[in-house]
């Protein structure tokens, strides 16, 4: 399972070699998912993303999106949401049956995500529907997403100023939080899986939440393994993307997933 910011591309430009990697690793039979915390993606867009950045185009059934997660958990429960976040967000949404509102006095939640065209009447309109009783559902807490220029602002970023505003902790959705984990382990099954990311407390803390198998990345927003916490320590340690099939293939070659975690962590 990749992440997609950091891991496979940065901004819109492919990691050098994550195309022929993906093509690589689904020619020696392994399954590729993609799950992505940035919820101003559809499955089709990251689809159509991964396709021209990478060349590699997976199957939309094996794309998992914090905005979908967010969809899923919040169906059933609220009829109108008011949304900080992008239109593929709110097309999620409205597929799940939910209304998006821009009118705060009616609406039962608040969703923020990443909201590239935020304002300061809208981040109002977010604060004062929480503090008037609205749910307060994040899409994913991520801080920071990484371009060739350097990190900008993530989601978590407009999350933790709605929580400031408002003295209330949000309900996150996306990794490493149960509703996108649920999304996940339905497409993984009861195999081993390895998790493969730039992020620890996100992508590394996901898969070590599930057993699963993890492997840093240093492409996106880590770049020293030593900053990476204890508990979240990975199996694997690559400079790039590129670097997985064969480091993967001499890991696993006779071994199982929990068997190689075993070797490496003795």
């Amino acid at each position: 399972m990749f992440d997609l910011d950091g891991v496979l591309y940065v901004d819109r430009h492919g990691v050098p070699g994550a195309g022929d990697a993906l093509a690589a690793l689904a020619g020696a039979g392994h399954r590729l998912l993609f799950a992505t915390n940035n919820s101003t993606k559809s499955a089709e867009t990251v689809q159509r993303h991964l396709e021209e950045r990478t060349g590699y185009s997976p199957d939309r059934v094996d794309i998992v999106t914090a905005g979908m997660a967010t969809a899923h958990y919040l169906k059933g429960k609220v009829q109108r949401c008011l949304v900080l976040g992008g239109a593929d967000l709110t097309a999620a949404l409205a597929a799940s049956g939910i209304d998006v509102t821009a009118d705060r006095a009616a609406a039962d939640a608040v969703v923020v995500g990443l909201d590239t065209a935020l304002t300061y009447d809208r981040l109002t309109a977010a604060v004062v529907a929480i503090r008037n009783g609205a749910l307060f559902v994040a899409t994913g807490l991520d801080s920071t997403y990484p371009t060739p220029e350097g990190l900008y602002p993530g989601a978590g970023s407009i999350v933790a100023a709605v929580e400031v505003a408002t003295g209330v902790a949000p309900i996150a959705c996306g990794k490493p939080y149960a509703p996108m984990r649920a999304l996940v382990r339905e497409l993984v099954g009861a195999g081993p899986a390895w998790v493969v990311g730039d992020r620890p407390e996100t992508d590394l803390a996901m898969g070590v939440a599930e057993g699963w198998g993890t492997i840093l990345v240093l492409t996106g927003v880590t770049h020293d393994p030593s900053e990476v916490p204890a508990d979240l320590e990975p199996d694997l340690v690559l400079t790039s993307i590129a670097d997985l099939p064969t480091s993967l293939a001499q890991l696993t070659k006779g071994r199982t997933v929990a068997g190689v975690r075993g070797m490496m962590r003795s």
